[in-house]
């Protein structure tokens, strides 16, 4: 008997041949075959929203061979990914090729195994037109969504520009923080901290002022925090006044999500969310990981039972956890399929490190790291509380000390950082050995970087995780939003084109109506709600908000910013403009003048060999970095940014390596003596 299988990546399909016997071939449709035409809308609006599929240019000899390698199959088995673009690939697959959708043609598995596929073959099903019509839903939103507004944009502002039903939301989304930023007005507070010992230990611990008087207060300004002082200097003796010791459990995290694992990968990698879900990508189609889309923290009975005899092989009884833990469920999650994770606790990291590239092993080593600890026990700390009273202050005291690793055994960075205090009992003397006494001022909401968007985007139910990739992406080309210090920014495009979008499409980057949109297609998902009447609903209000739009919103002139460049052939100052590859000079005298050139952004460092300016430019890949503006005669070139410091040594330029608590100043010329952690 001769069986096609048809899935949709080579990569895919040569995993799938290893595991399969002779009679069948493995085939790959390379992504979508069908799809809406690139030239006009494709949508028949006044005819229940009826799509104009046509093959995809390009894949009609694909599709002619498929059609003949099935021709001689005795049947046809679709394989596609099993999500609902996956089905909805499948449905114009069976179309295209004959087959009834409603027939035995689909199969699905999660992790592509020996064991899973064949278990996918035993339970053939048809195509679910429910996930289909999901699928359908999203695409024709979105369709509507950009070929209506995008057009509005280009009249109304300029060309270029895209509106999108979820990258417009995102925008948003960046634009509002930027303005809570902007309106945001500091306020002062300090600090007043005491480095104390106990009698007969010279260790010395931090105590942290808490209370006056039975009361906790906060310490406004600076006469407020001489004022303690003084109290404290008149009594340098503190009495340990309270105790509370306590055992306190450290639970392991739950198995990867796609959202979770792309916030995980940046924060400990640095990987973007598109570099995370590419990588996870060749993992899963290598037979790696399980589907690598998916909301759901649940783990399939035998990846548990698999885990306990890892742990118990591996580690020992006491490091096995809680092995009916229950997964984490909100209302956003659909728990279609299972966690990510590796097909086998058994593919060690270090057994795979030979076989995998350098960030396909470091994600993998994550993904293996991040199962095997759900399923062991928590970590178990030491906790110490104490009250120190100093007159009538009272400070308070904190230490952590670890008595059982339990899951951090595999997760090492996750563990708590410990804080060993002396044995502390209550009427214990404590001597003051040093005062700190610190002005602050409390700081505005952070940018979004990857990660907390990520995480945002999740909890308001914005989009779905597969999408959080492609769109960060879409946001970034069309210039409304840049990233600075790893940090979103929006530039000025990206808040005109959202005053905009706000004024007349509120809908459409209203936060609360995106997430709505997304409820309703999981409902035609689940089958519990009809698609055309999901079009019908949005489609309605959209079109008047086109209309006025279309009739009322004047054109928005942006100001092109002048230069000190001066034009070569024509003696003009030279404007910045936004291109396909970001910014560069031109001439404002085109079309009659029509030289350009490449735009460096100064930063007010100098550079260390020749004295030019440093100067601010993109890799190929959209990677910052910073180089000499007299390349090509000068090639100095660094990834760390230069700083408006100079160094007090020698007076040259001073560099930033890392952020926050890695943040690292230093100066090239000086060989690293400044480079100590700020």
């Amino acid at each position: 008997m001769r069986t096609l299988v048809i899935v949709e990546s080579p990569a895919k399909a040569k995993t799938i041949k290893k595991q399969l016997p002779r009679g069948y071939q493995v085939e790959a449709t390379m992504g979508h075959v069908i799809d809406l035409p690139k030239s006009r809308l494709g949508i028949d609006v006044e005819h229940d929203f009826k799509p104009d599929y046509i093959t995809i240019r390009g894949k009609g000899k694909l599709l002619a061979q498929l059609k003949k390698d099935a021709k001689k199959s005795d049947r046809v088995l679709l394989a596609t990914d099993p999500d609902r673009e996956g089905e909805a690939i499948s449905w114009h697959v069976a179309n295209t090729l004959g087959i009834d959708p409603a027939s035995p043609c689909r199969i699905e598995f999660h992790e592509i195994t020996k064991r899973a596929i064949n278990d996918a073959i035993d339970h053939v099903r048809s195509v679910d037109m429910d996930l289909v019509n999901a699928q359908q839903t999203r695409r024709l939103l979105d369709r509507i969504v950009g070929y209506s507004i995008s057009p509005f944009l280009w009249k109304k502002v300029r060309r270029g520009l895209s509106a999108g039903r979820v990258q417009s939301v995102v925008t948003r989304i960046i634009v509002d923080r930027e303005k809570e930023i902007e309106s945001f007005v500091p306020e002062e507070y300090w600090n007043l901290n005491l480095d104390v010992s106990k009698a007969g230990d010279d260790r010395a611990f931090l105590a942290t002022f808490y209370s006056e008087g039975g009361k906790t207060k906060k310490i406004p300004n600076a006469k407020e925090a001489d004022r303690l002082e003084g109290i404290v200097k008149a009594h340098p003796d503190m009495t340990v006044l309270k105790v509370q010791k306590r055992k306190n459990q450290q639970r392991p995290p739950l198995p990867f999500t796609t959202s979770t694992l792309q916030q995980r990968a940046y924060q400990e990698l640095g990987f973007t969310s598109r570099k995370t879900m590419s990588i996870a990508q060749r993992l899963y189609e290598s037979g790696r990981v399980t589907y690598i889309r998916t909301d759901s923290t649940r783990l399939a009975p035998e990846a548990i039972d698999e885990a306990k005899d890892y742990i118990l092989e591996n580690f020992g009884e006491k490091y096995l956890g809680n092995q009916h833990r229950k997964a984490k469920k909100n209302k956003n999650v659909q728990d279609a399929h299972e966690a990510i994770r590796p097909a086998s606790l058994y593919a060690t990291p270090d057994s795979l490190k030979t076989q995998l590239e350098v960030d396909d092993y470091k994600l993998y080593r994550l993904i293996w790291q991040r199962m095997a600890a759900s399923q062991m026990a928590p970590a178990v700390y030491a906790v110490t509380n104490a009250d120190i009273a100093c007159g009538d202050l009272i400070f308070k005291v904190k230490g952590d000390t670890m008595q059982f690793d339990g899951f951090t055994k595999v997760m090492p960075r996750a563990a708590r950082k410990e804080n060993p205090l002396p044995v502390l009992e209550q009427g214990d003397a404590i001597h003051l050995e040093k005062i700190h006494k610190d002005q602050k001022f409390t700081n505005p909401p952070a940018r979004y970087n990857e990660a907390s968007l990520i995480k945002l985007l999740e909890e308001r139910g914005i989009g779905r995780p597969s999408t959080y990739a492609p769109t960060i992406a879409t946001i970034k080309s069309r210039n409304y939003v840049e990233v600075e210090d790893k940090r979103f920014k929006p530039t000025d495009l990206g808040i005109t084109v959202t005053n905009m979008m706000e004024d007349y499409f509120p809908d459409i980057v209203d936060p609360q109506f995106t997430a709505k949109m997304e409820t309703e297609l999981d409902n035609v998902a689940n089958g519990s709600e009809d698609w055309v009447h999901v079009m019908e609903g949005f489609y309605g209000p959209f079109k008047h908000e086109l209309e006025h739009a279309q009739e009322h919103a004047s054109k928005i002139e942006i100001k092109e910013e002048v230069t000190d460049v001066i034009c070569d052939k024509c003696g003009a100052h030279m404007v910045v403009k936004e291109g396909r590859y970001g910014k560069f000079l031109a001439c404002p005298n085109y079309p009659k003048c029509k030289n350009t050139k490449p735009y460096f952004e100064k930063t007010g460092g100098i550079c260390p060999k020749c004295g030019g300016d440093l100067v601010k430019r993109k890799s190929k890949k959209g990677r910052t970095f910073y180089g000499c503006s007299n390349y090509p005669s000068c090639d100095f070139v660094t990834w760390d940014k230069p700083v408006a410091d100079k160094c007090p040594k020698c007076g040259n330029t001073m560099f930033q390596k890392g952020l926050g608590k890695r943040k690292r100043i230093y100066c090239l010329q000086c060989e690293g003596e400044l480079g100590k952690k700020q």
